[in-house]
């Protein structure tokens, strides 16, 4: 069973960054493809970005691309999304995820993900 912990939310004023990490334990971090979902109050959860095992492949969604990046550091069993030029309409609780069998090589659908971390909250203020 694999274990998810986000950290690095914030409150933090347009325009600015934050980096929000994953650490990952309890499975080979490096066989499993990752992303990053996030949820608005009153909005369905999206992904955001996602990326391959190996980090050679990466998702965007359209609203992020250009400000966000997403890695991945295997040795250290851990993800990461820099968010920059942040907008007040980037503000919501942030997952992590990571797909359910090592079958995926990228995805951005929530049922290809079978573990979540609890959330670390983004606020944007304007």
């Amino acid at each position: 069973q694999v274990q998810l912990v986000e950290s690095g939310g914030r409150l933090v004023q347009a325009g600015g960054s934050l980096r929000l990490s994953c650490a990952a334990s309890g499975r080979t971090f490096s066989s499993y493809a990752m992303g990053w979902f996030r949820q608005a109050p009153g909005k369905e959860r999206e992904c955001v970005a996602a990326i391959s095992r190996s980090g050679g492949s990466t998702y965007y969604a359209d609203s992020v691309k250009g400000r966000f990046t997403i890695s991945r550091d295997n040795a250290k069993n851990t993800m990461y999304l820099q968010m920059n030029s942040l907008k007040p309409e980037d503000t919501a609780v942030y997952y992590c995820a990571q797909t359910r069998s090592s079958y995926y090589i990228v995805s951005s659908y929530e049922a290809d993900f079978g573990s979540w971390g609890q959330g670390t909250q983004v606020t944007v203020s304007s």
